[in-house]
């Protein structure tokens, strides 16, 4: 087969790394992989093409933020790309996050229809099937919208976005779609998307997410040996992510604890209390896994999510996960892996970091990296995309 899979990034933050990895799988299988993506500059096991350029970004950007038209900028750049579509003949294309100011959705669906090409669409949040937001499930007809991402300055164009959208995503007669958890399935069953519909978790590489022992010279380098570290993960820490739940939390721990977030940004680390430390974002898999296998619990506040990755990787470097009952999020642990608490609640991330801290950190890395391998090994669950494809392929 030879497939190619397009999205905002490529090998970098959760959907690239998970388009990277699809690309892995299927390149071991000796099948052919291609990745088109908007930005970044990441390395890849794919053949990698690159779709438009920095003023192309930026146009689409002040367009999106002048007009509210997200995703319908970019016209020269798509069509540039399909050119190299047409070279490439690809078998299927499997797409993932079209929003990020790169790729003019209405040109795409077109040569897809008229080219009668095979689509598997996998949805990492709620933006195909609303007028403006990535994670607003209360706008079946976008007339009820409070959030703003992606942001828009003037104009509000949430209902015209919305039947674009309708009209635009259902023409096509080869198109199947995958979420990877229960939560979105169910959301995109009940929108005006008429496909069907399959759940595919996600998947990581367990050679590179497993507990690490090695990570005293992090601790002697931020004077915390003694104390129990949690942990907090964010590719881009917004409100969404719960930032602020953190620093309220910080304030009704006892200086047993310390709060570590990875992915701050340098005025974000300039502003937290004193008792959280911050880091920069990272690539370097080996160095987050550290921080991993040194929390003695993993938390994860996010007011609005699919299925975050950040949760696996908890779990596979042998860390119990506390998450806000909220999205898929919740649907990553089990009892003995983990900690559902009421979103908002901070009083409640408290007991559960208490309650999870009264055993020893060695208690919980057995049963967490199990579930992480029985469930979200990369090999098994990218091997279920594999599986897919070639449905999609024999339903022709």
């Amino acid at each position: 087969m030879k497939i190619l899979q397009i999205n905002t990034v490529v090998n970098s933050g959760s959907t690239g790394r998970i388009a990277e990895d699809i690309g892995k799988t299927l390149i071991s299988q000796g099948h052919e992989s291609y990745i088109a993506f908007g930005r970044g500059t990441q390395s890849s096991k794919s053949k990698l093409i690159k779709i438009g350029c920095k003023l192309d970004f930026f146009l689409h950007l002040i367009r999106s933020l002048l007009t509210d038209r997200h995703g319908f900028g970019s016209k020269r750049s798509t069509k540039n790309f399909l050119k190299q579509v047409d070279l490439i003949k690809p078998d299927i294309i499997s797409i993932h996050n079209l929003h990020g100011y790169y790729i003019n959705i209405e040109i795409l669906f077109n040569y897809l229809k008229e080219n009668n090409i095979p689509v598997l669409w996998t949805f990492h949040d709620c933006w195909p099937f609303t007028g403006h937001c990535t994670y607003n499930t209360d706008c079946d007809n976008c007339n009820n919208c409070q959030r703003r991402y992606p942001t828009s300055i003037f104009l509000s164009q949430k209902e015209r976005n919305y039947n674009d959208k309708r009209l635009i995503f259902n023409q096509l007669k080869k198109l199947q779609i995958i979420t990877p958890s229960n939560w979105l399935k169910k959301l995109v069953e009940h929108s005006f998307l008429k496909y069907p519909v399959f759940c595919i978790n996600n998947g990581i590489d367990l050679n590179q997410f497993k507990p690490q022992r090695n990570f005293h010279e992090i601790k002697n380098k931020f004077n915390i040996k003694n104390k129990k570290i949690i942990l907090g993960v964010a590719s881009k820490w917004d409100k969404r992510k719960g930032l602020s739940d953190f620093i309220k939390l910080e304030s009704k721990l006892d200086n047993q604890f310390k709060i570590i977030l990875i992915g701050l940004s340098r005025s974000q680390i300039r502003n937290l209390p004193v008792n959280i430390l911050g880091v920069r974002r990272t690539e370097n898999i080996e160095q987050l896994a550290k921080y991993y296998s040194m929390a003695n619990v993993y938390v994860n506040p996010t007011s609005k999510d699919n299925f975050p990755t950040t949760n696996l990787e908890s779990l596979a470097c042998g860390t119990p996960v506390i998450t806000y009952d909220t999205g898929g999020s919740t649907e990553a642990i089990d009892s003995n892996t983990g900690r559902v608490v009421q979103n908002g609640d901070i009083n409640g991330l408290v007991n559960a970091i208490k309650e999870l801290n009264k055993r020893p950190k060695s208690y919980y890395l057995e049963i967490c990296r199990l579930r992480a391998k029985k469930l979200f090994n990369m090999q098994d669950r990218y091997n279920d995309y594999i599986k897919q494809f070639k449905i999609l392929l024999d339903d022709q």
